[in-house]
């Protein structure tokens, strides 16, 4: 079995899918995979099938030089304007939403409560070609692989804290603020 970066906390309630040595920019294929963290399922499929149809955009954060402004960057909430919409990268992550989706089904989770708890985007090895320049000139053509790896959680409901009979603990700076102000109780 593969390793993967991050074990989920619960297996019985979260499924997995990778994919290794895929032929698709590793750069922009982290930027789609960085918008995508932390999202509903259904939302996440919704988003990239929008950005495939140039609907919404994918922002770029950390690989930015050379890419272009769009105004569509503004809905997703960045504030250098750059993004773009790469196909291949979404294809490649929608299919692998859906293996996770498929995995998920085996395993009999509900998928409407399945989020993306992890995902995560490495440089594969680099693949060799050559480019012909001139004056009997040879460079290196090379391209940039990607192993992406997705966890799938189901969401657990929202467990709420017991109050504390005594009241919330104060600090020192407001425990004084509070005496000077004229309250006599030191706690709440």
């Amino acid at each position: 079995m593969v390793k993967y970066a991050r074990e989920p906390d619960s297996f019985k309630k979260s499924c997995k899918a990778r994919g290794s040595d895929l032929r698709v920019h590793f750069k922009n294929t982290r930027e789609s995979a960085m918008a995508l963290r932390k999202m509903d399922l259904g939302k996440a499929k919704k988003y990239l099938e929008d950005v495939l149809g140039h609907r919404r955009i994918i922002p770029f954060r950390r690989f930015c030089g050379g890419v272009g402004r769009s105004g569509q960057t503004k809905n997703e909430g960045l504030s250098n304007g750059q993004g773009r919409w790469p196909a291949k990268s979404c294809e490649f992550l929608l299919g692998l939403l859906k293996n996770a989706e498929s995995n998920a089904e085996v395993k009999g989770l509900d998928i409407d409560a399945l989020y993306i708890s992890h995902i995560q985007v490495n440089q594969a090895q680099k693949q060799r070609r050559r480019t012909y320049r001139a004056h009997g000139r040879i460079n290196p053509f090379m391209s940039s692989p990607c192993h992406i790896e997705l966890v799938l959680t189901e969401k657990g409901s929202d467990v709420k804290s017991e109050e504390d009979p005594k009241g919330r603990k104060l600090s020192k700076v407001q425990l004084a603020k509070k005496l000077r102000s004229g309250t006599k109780s030191k706690s709440t």
